[in-house]
């Protein structure tokens, strides 16, 4: 693999135990190299293994790209301790990434659960930058805990992009959390599936299992149904 630097510009608490890092690679050859949401990247520090991060982000954004880091390992707990402006190595975007050109006109359904929202939030900001191509979209989100929805701070400027989030907590526990609870694959039956509907999904491997057997019992081609894993 060749390895480009990237600055640490930003750092922000995302949720429980995730951390949004910012990285600027504006003024290296990658500048414009990530071209679908869902692809990732390699990270490397001196002195730890490499890793692999989805670029939450969304393609072409002037050299910025986005990583959700999970504390708990020697790498991510390295990543999140760094001082602003330190220089670390990654690699070019890999992976096929999301076909969001084929929901051009068609009603779009996202499936997340715990960090998979990453991958899943690089094609929210994509069909942002143009969302009357694309039909209804609905984000199917869940999470152990009421505190571990990453970027729940952007769940109104979605919603008002005409987004609908649907979000549901497995554990809520004594947290006193008045939303939807549950696995996100019980809250599908109430999804009214227009012909030609695609999905993409990312997350916890029974929801994907659950979600395409659901999706696919409902009537949607297995073409019209896309992971990444």
């Amino acid at each position: 693999m060749d390895w480009y630097p990237a600055t640490l510009t930003a750092r922000a608490l995302a949720a429980d135990g995730l951390t949004d890092l910012t990285l600027d690679v504006s003024r290296t050859p990658l500048a414009q190299a990530h071209q679908r949401p869902g692809q990732y990247t390699w990270v490397r520090l001196p002195g730890h293994e490499e890793g692999v991060f989805a670029i939450a982000s969304a393609p072409g954004t002037s050299g910025q790209w986005d990583l959700l880091v999970k504390a708990g390992s020697p790498l991510p707990e390295a990543l999140i301790q760094l001082p602003l402006g330190t220089v670390l190595e990654v690699t070019r975007p890999a992976g096929r990434g999301f076909p969001l050109d084929q929901a051009r006109g068609r009603d779009l359904l996202l499936f997340a659960t715990g960090s998979g929202i990453s991958a899943i939030r690089s094609v929210i900001e994509s069909l942002r930058q143009n969302r009357d191509a694309y039909g209804r979209v609905t984000l199917y989100f869940g999470v152990r805990t009421p505190s571990a929805f990453a970027y729940a701070r952007d769940f109104q400027s979605w919603e008002q992009a005409r987004i609908r989030v649907v979000a549901t907590v497995s554990q809520p526990g004594a947290s006193g959390w008045q939303g939807l609870t549950g696995y996100v694959q019980a809250h599908l039956a109430e999804e009214d599936l227009a012909p030609g509907t695609v999905a993409f999904l990312c997350g916890q491997k029974e929801m994907l299992q659950t979600v395409v057997e659901t999706l696919k019992a409902r009537g949607l081609a297995a073409a019209d149904i896309h992971q990444n894993v």
